[in-house]
């Protein structure tokens, strides 16, 4: 529905078609067009400027992010050389999970390709705040529009640090309210997988957020100055490689990370945010270790 989308390009190796026709029917002002299999990719991504990269398996009941590794793994690489051959100067949005690896491994290709540029690629961490504002404004009685939670760290189980002693508008905690919370927003995409019982994880939520994210996107692109989103990204926040921070965004990417999220951290969000480290950094290298075993297509 966003006026700034001038052109909408959708790939999948199959059942492309009908997703198209459906969303061509829309009264919205941007051309819908369908791309089908790999001898179609180049012409999907020439001349884009934003890549949403949502493909992969999802995760069914029982099955953690890690186990989805192997098969979303291979698809990133392949879309990420296929970006860096066809629209190395796109903003690339990566959904597929596990991010803390599938982040890492797209920044290794694109360095493999020599293209790339560390501002212009994200991890979408997004529904991790939609959910934190939606359920400490339910838990507070609070206007949900007004209601920001920024969430750092990583996109998984204890990787993701929701900073609620950071939370706009100003709101207090009891103890058990944080630590139920935190557990909640950590383990709120095994909710949904363990509702639909086998046929699925989370989408419809995943969507919202992911639309959330690449409008913000389009919006700096436009020149809007005033931006802000948390993300998952190359960082110098710790002493990790890349870390989920709220960042400005800007025309040519990330514009700045948000310090200040960090500074005056609660004990219990102190000792977390040390205690999510080593997991984190393990889920970095085992994606940059991927990379590094399999050559990237010339």
């Amino acid at each position: 529905m966003s006026p700034l989308v001038s052109a909408l390009n959708l790939y999948d190796i199959a059942n492309v078609k009908g997703v198209a026709a459906d969303l061509s029917h829309c009264n919205t002002p941007f051309q819908v067009l369908d791309f089908t299999g790999a001898s179609e990719l180049g012409n999907c991504l020439k001349g884009v400027n934003v890549v949403v990269i949502p493909a992969g398996v999802p995760r069914k009941p029982g099955m953690t992010r890690d186990d989805l590794f192997n098969i979303n793994t291979n698809i990133v690489k392949t879309l990420v050389e296929a970006v860096a051959d066809n629209c190395p100067d796109a903003f690339i949005h990566i959904i597929s999970n596990p991010v803390n690896s599938t982040v890492p491994i797209a920044a290794e290709v694109l360095k493999q390709k020599g293209v790339y540029d560390p501002k212009k690629l994200f991890g979408v961490t997004t529904l991790d705040v939609v959910r934190a504002n939606t359920f400490v404004a339910q838990k507070k009685n609070l206007k949900l529009i007004d209601v920001d939670v920024p969430v750092v760290g990583g996109h998984a189980g204890i990787t993701i640090l929701p900073l609620l002693s950071k939370t706009k508008p100003s709101v207090s905690f009891t103890d058990e309210e944080v630590a139920q919370l935190t557990v909640r927003i950590q383990n709120a995409g095994t909710e949904v997988v363990e509702a639909k019982a086998g046929a699925g994880s989370a989408t419809l939520s995943m969507a919202y957020a992911a639309a959330r994210f690449v409008e913000s996107s389009l919006r700096a692109l436009d020149g809007d100055g005033d931006v802000y989103e948390c993300s998952f990204v190359q960082s110098d926040l710790t002493d990790l490689p890349f870390f989920a921070s709220r960042i400005k965004l800007g025309r040519k990417g990330v514009e700045a990370l948000v310090p200040s999220d960090l500074v005056g951290l609660s004990e219990y969000e102190e000792k977390a945010l040390e205690a999510l480290k080593p997991e984190l950094k393990a889920s970095i290298e085992k994606g940059i270790a991927f990379v590094h075993k399999q050559p990237v297509t010339a």
